[in-house]
């Protein structure tokens, strides 16, 4: 009877995992889908297009699909079958169709480190309503002497600061630079002052959680970096309590001056979290171009002589690999059907390094964008209406940056 019961038990475990089986290859069983191949059930293929890889590489898992299925293909990512895209034209469609085919779809585990309300996440009218408040503060800091002249004078203090020395930190060091921009942009707050230091340890905290597996438990990245989160949340609406409570007003001209006169049309909650996307943009991002730009430099010191830098920096570096989007309903392009419901995930790394539009793509080479093709084929800051609203106020910084350690440094 034991043995019977042994047997039994095995049956139909076996018919339960065969089940599952069968249920999760036929839910992925649509006509015209792209080539690919949907990796182990549940876990899919997630951690080998996470593994590590040079910036100036899509890494080991794309270009092997690339070669094998093509630009375009199918896989289960995030938790989701997927359409992975490295075709330059089908990122355009995809990025240019936001909300009307195609939505962002970030994992879960990205909306509680970013908040409900970042940017990167939210959608609709309030995507939109958010996003202005960050055109708009961009576009009057990069003409504002206010904002100008502390980039400057940020910029050349740092500089100073490293002669003599025989090593630095460079990274560490910018980082340091483009979030106290962004502080005393965004908050009035000098890089000195306390608060200074508490907001630039807690980034540093966050973003290592940030980029690192979703593993909550005590002591992960991840859990410290959600921890490090709500503490940035605290101090800024502390400031906000304080700005209330000495009725500044508009006398500071700051961000978050601005931003408070929309008290009536936002939360307490949305406008921290617009600040803390400011700042993330200001300290990440910009600080990892800056950091590839110095890079680049000095295997093409000659380099020097052209803007352009900074635009193949971007194409080589690739600071934002790839965006996450989810089709809305049953979207055909070209000979391919994405199914409705599907993780969509434009690759922006794919057209920069494919040599079809780009000749020796691994190679740094400034001059390429004399000719305007290469203009039309380069994504850094995404596309359509979710277009990185810092944009041009990072090239502001960055110049600013460039233009002193040329004068002062070889």
């Amino acid at each position: 009877m034991a043995e019977f019961s042994s047997i039994g038990l095995a049956l139909i475990l076996g018919l339960v995992l065969a089940l599952l089986l069968k249920r999760f290859f036929s839910r992925h069983d649509h006509k015209n889908l792209p080539n690919g191949s949907m990796g182990f059930p549940l876990v899919g293929e997630t951690l080998s297009l996470l593994k590590p890889h040079s910036s100036n590489s899509m890494g080991t898992f794309l270009q092997e699909r690339v070669s094998r299925y093509g630009k375009v293909f199918k896989s289960h990512l995030f938790g989701s079958p997927a359409i992975v895209s490295c075709d330059h034209e089908l990122n355009m469609f995809i990025l240019q169709n936001e909300e009307r085919l195609f939505e962002a779809s970030y994992p879960k585990a990205m909306h509680d480190i970013l908040g409900k309300f970042s940017l990167l996440v939210i959608s609709g009218d309030l995507h939109r309503k958010l996003r202005n408040f960050v055109v708009t503060f961009n576009t009057v800091s990069k003409s504002s002497p206010r904002f100008l002249n502390f980039a400057e004078n940020l910029s050349i203090s740092m500089l100073e600061s490293w002669k003599g020395c025989k090593e630095i930190d460079f990274l560490k060091d910018i980082r340091k630079l483009t979030l106290s921009l962004m502080v005393k942009s965004v908050l009035s707050i000098e890089p000195e002052e306390p608060r200074a230091l508490k907001i630039l340890d807690d980034f540093q905290t966050y973003m290592k959680g940030f980029v690192s597996l979703p593993l909550n438990f005590p002591g992960s990245s991840y859990s410290k970096a959600v921890k490090a989160r709500k503490r940035l949340a605290s101090t800024m609406k502390g400031i906000i309590n304080e700005r209330e409570k000495e009725k500044v007003g508009l006398i500071s001209g700051d961000f978050l001056d601005v931003i408070l006169s929309k008290r009536g049309i936002l939360t307490d909650e949305q406008i921290v979290s617009v600040a803390l996307d400011i700042l993330l943009g200001g300290y990440e991002t910009t600080s990892i171009l800056v950091a590839l730009i110095v890079y680049f430099l000095g295997h093409v010191p000659k380099a020097f002589q052209t803007l352009k830098v900074i635009y193949e920096s971007m194409r080589c570096g690739n600071v934002v690999k790839f965006l996450h989007r989810k089709a809305i309903q049953d979207v055909k392009y070209k000979e391919y059907l994405i199914p409705s419901g599907w993780k969509v995930i434009p690759v922006l790394s794919g057209p920069h390094l494919d040599p079809s539009l780009h000749e020796s793509p691994l190679k740094f080479n400034p001059w390429r964008w004399k000719n305007q093709e290469t203009r039309k084929t380069v994504m850094p800051f995404g596309g359509g209406p979710r277009l990185c609203p810092g944009a041009e106020l990072a090239k502001v910084e960055i110049a600013f940056f460039l233009h002193h350690l040329v004068l002062n440094y070889r």
